[in-house]
């Protein structure tokens, strides 16, 4: 990794853009004929530029709304965030998830999404990145790997706390993790980001959330440079989402994995680092991510781990 190239901004914090989130449902209208193949959350800075592109998949049963003050967090610092509702209900297969990621990919494509932003804000398909949290952080890994399904090039994936199934060998179809150092093929830089409460049960009623020998740990063992991982200590799988979730599965994501003492200060990390990534591998400009490693920036959690393959 080079020099820095400018001064490093705060990450961690909430960027210089203003942001709006608006919802596009996955329908035929009038003023829109092209709709997408799922309905989409999207995060956009308000003022006027062209933006990179940042295509964001949920967890496990969980709505993309659960991440808005997450996705906001990105946008403000020069990001458009598309975040698809891959599913509602979904068994243990991630076949269809990946073929639906795919598809938004490829009507992306079609220039489509600019009629559905303000006319001053351009999203720059030339600049793409990939990112998934839980299951969808495996299928976000799933995806860049088949690269003949997407029209589109990804630049960099991140995974959040990624997760293949339940333990090692009972993962969910289709299998990503191969358990052979440096497998993946992925020409593209990557970045893991891990929750140290992940693998730590709750209570003895339920699994971890993200079990050891499916997780964050053995995804970076797979990547080959450039890859960065990054670990919050204390805190958990789902610390990263709003404040306030709402409804049963909102409710229920406070009670079935180990928690942090509050999620603020995950959500402001895990952004923090996603907008480095970004920065570094779409616009050409390090500087916030190796003031990250290097300590010099400092991090909202106590990180546990922070490795770079370089």
């Amino acid at each position: 990794m080079s020099a820095p190239t400018s001064l490093a901004t705060n990450v961690f914090g909430f960027g210089s853009y203003t942001t709006m989130l608006q919802k596009v449902e996955s329908v035929t209208t009038s003023s829109m004929p092209v709709p997408p193949p799922k309905s989409l959350l999207i995060a956009t800075p308000s003022e006027a530029g062209e933006f990179p592109l940042l295509i964001f998949l949920h967890g496990y049963l969980l709505y993309n709304s659960f991440y808005s003050q997450l996705l906001q967090h990105v946008a403000s610092h020069g990001f458009i965030v598309i975040a698809p509702q891959l599913y509602i209900v979904a068994g243990p297969d991630t076949t269809d998830e990946i073929k639906s990621t795919a598809a938004i990919t490829n009507w992306l494509s079609k220039g489509v999404l600019q009629g559905l932003l303000p006319p001053y804000v351009r999203p720059n398909l030339s600049k793409l990145a990939l990112a998934g949290h839980s299951r969808g952080g495996k299928v976000a890994f799933a995806l860049a790997l088949q690269k003949t399904m997407t029209k589109l090039k990804f630049s960099t994936l991140i995974g959040i706390d990624p997760v293949d199934g339940m333990d090692k060998g009972k993962q969910t179809p289709p299998p990503v993790l191969t358990y052979i150092p440096h497998s993946f093929d992925l020409d593209m830089a990557v970045m893991v980001i891990g929750s140290g409460l992940g693998e730590v049960k709750r209570n003895p009623l339920f699994p971890p959330c993200a079990p050891k020998g499916v997780n964050h740990e053995d995804f970076f063992k797979e990547c080959r440079k450039p890859a960065c991982h990054i670990v919050a200590k204390d805190y958990g799988h789902l610390d990263m989402l709003d404040d306030e979730t709402n409804g049963f599965r909102g409710r229920s994501s406070y009670c079935l994995c180990k928690n942090g003492e509050a999620r603020e200060p995950m959500r402001r990390f895990v952004g923090g680092v996603v907008v480095a990534s970004m920065k570094a591998y779409l616009n050409g400009d390090n500087t916030d991510l190796i003031a990250i490693k290097d300590g010099h920036e400092a991090a909202p959690v106590e990180l546990k781990t922070i490795e770079f393959l370089v």
